[in-house]
């Protein structure tokens, strides 16, 4: 009688850890799953950043003839592409998009008073090229901020918040809409 009752506490046991074990690994997986979430959704951000920095050289080249006073202009989107490809990590890269995203506005307020670069089917072709771009951005910045959000939900919640503490999880930033973004495009004529 006190043998069956040892294999029946050990059986038990064996049972129990071993949906503990599953418990636990489910948990870990499910925190990696939301992780590679995470950086898919960054990943695809960083494509469309990158394909509208390419644009950006089109862009000066194709007003520069036109504006001739709005140097400063120019410049400065050009310096925020250098610093944008030189950011690292979503914080960075965000900063550097907003600042891109702000003169781009500026570029394309500033060209209202030129009527024949309005004209240029090479400009119109950029300006509807880098919308688009910014409207993907948008939409993956969304797509981003919600994987991000379930992520930092999992890993303050229990039992999850456990064991994210135990692996040294940390939360993440959104990729937020900074006040310049927010602002309205003051044009500066020069």
């Amino acid at each position: 009688m006190a043998f069956a009752l040892e294999i029946c506490a050990g059986f038990v046991f064996i049972v129990l850890f071993l949906l503990s074990s599953f418990y636990v690994v489910s948990i870990y997986n499910g925190l990696v799953t939301l992780r590679m979430n995470i950086d898919k959704s960054w990943a695809n951000i960083d494509v469309v950043l990158k394909q509208r920095s390419d644009l950006i050289p089109n862009l000066v080249e194709t007003v520069k003839g036109y504006m001739k006073y709005e140097k400063g202009v120019l410049s400065d989107i050009t310096r925020l592409r250098a610093e944008m490809m030189g950011a690292q990590g979503p914080a960075a890269k965000a900063r550097a998009s907003e600042g891109i995203s702000a003169a781009l506005k500026s570029i394309f307020a500033v060209a209202e008073n030129y009527p024949k670069l309005q004209a240029s089917d090479n400009f119109l072709e950029l300006q509807k090229q880098l919308a688009a771009m910014e409207n993907q951005i948008a939409d993956r910045r969304e797509f981003y901020n919600d994987s991000v959000m379930l992520y930092n939900t999992r890993i303050r919640a229990l039992p999850d918040m456990l064991f994210a503490a135990l692996l040294g999880m940390r939360e993440f930033e959104y990729f937020k809409a900074q006040e310049l973004e927010k602002q309205n495009v003051e044009v500066k004529m020069e």
